[in-house]
């Protein structure tokens, strides 16, 4: 990181004229251990798809099978993800983690299914401890072979009916904020609807008392399939000193959990964007981490961590191609 900044200080510009560009390169010249990093191209998605038994207390409304027909539709290529994906030249794996509905076999869909939909996390633990593992453990697997197929950078994304009601309670629940403030409209719900929700999530850590110290425990309680594949998905990408652009609130919500396991894995998180879900903006307070854009997006998908991609390789282009004011014969102040 020393030597990053120092490069800095010798390139074109005027010292910290590229703001928060400059500290992002620095952090990922710490995290591949080189100066400069490696340009983080190409780049690959994995949308970590499940179902929510929480969706049972009418916290959204939209139908559970809404989550089975968007993976067939994220693998046509027709959700906004894949959009976003092809115009940065990302590549998109669906990963079925929790899916309710069985899911036809089909080139891009992974199975790493642990069960089909999460229990009702208001009223029961939404996991076991082993399923729990389970998902971690995929999406630990999933990241190992998105690098060894040759991703410099991964986004993780979601898909779940239902799942910024268990992405809530895990917010509040590793950082201690109370239901009221992060819990959001997630799909679009109105005030009436957000009450019961809000009130939902509080039932649940009251019935759980989940403990951040324990993160497993956490997501065994309140968390879901998607929430733990991503934190795993972190987890293995940080251990290949790889970066991860975290897009909204499912995905800071398993970032949360990640660091819980392993504080180290906070040095490989990019935050891409601010949701407008609250829960995202008290997790990236709480976690430290500056997003890059706010577009007031809470669509999930990795749909504002893909749009990010960009940036974040500027930041590290600007430490391979920009000239030094040696080398270019400028001079200095």
């Amino acid at each position: 990181m020393a030597a990053a900044r120092e490069l800095h200080s010798r390139l074109t510009k005027p010292a910290g004229s590229l703001g928060e560009l400059e500290e992002l390169s620095v952090r990922l010249a710490g995290l591949s251990g080189t100066c400069p990093p490696p340009i983080p191209e190409p780049a690959a998605v994995a949308v970590f798809a499940g179902d929510h038994g929480v969706h049972a207390q009418g916290v959204t409304p939209w139908p559970q099978e809404v989550t089975g027909q968007m993976v067939l539709n994220f693998l046509a290529g027709g959700a906004v993800v894949n959009a976003f994906a092809r115009q940065t030249g990302a590549s998109v794996t669906v990963v079925d983690i929790a899916v309710a509905s069985p899911l036809p076999s089909a080139p891009g869909l992974v199975d790493a299914k642990i069960r089909a939909g999460t229990g009702d996390l208001s009223v029961e633990p939404a996991l076991t401890r082993d399923e729990v593992m389970a998902a971690v453990e995929a999406g630990i697997r999933t990241a190992e072979r998105l690098v060894d197929e040759g991703a410099r950078i991964l986004v993780a994304g979601d898909m779940g009916i239902a799942n910024t009601t268990p992405a809530a309670a895990l917010i509040a629940a590793f950082t201690g904020a109370s239901p009221e403030q992060v819990t959001g409209r997630g799909t679009g719900i109105d005030d009436e609807m957000l009450a019961h929700k809000t009130s939902v999530v509080a039932r649940a850590l009251a019935l759980h008392r989940p403990d951040p110290a324990d993160p497993l425990g956490v997501l065994a309680a309140v968390g879901g399939g998607e929430h733990a594949a991503i934190a795993g998905f972190m987890l293995g990408a940080a251990a290949r000193r790889v970066p991860v652009v975290v897009d909204g609130v499912i995905a800071v919500s398993g970032a949360l959990a990640a660091v819980a396991f392993a504080p180290d894995v906070l040095g490989a998180l990019v935050s891409g964007h601010r949701s407008a879900e609250p829960g995202a903006s008290v997790a990236l307070a709480y976690l430290g981490l500056n997003p890059l854009v706010d577009l007031g997006l809470r669509l999930g998908e990795g749909t504002g961590a893909v749009l990010a991609l960009p940036i974040v390789a500027s930041a590290v282009r600007v430490l391979h191609e920009v000239a030094t004011f040696d080398s270019a014969g400028v001079s200095e102040k």
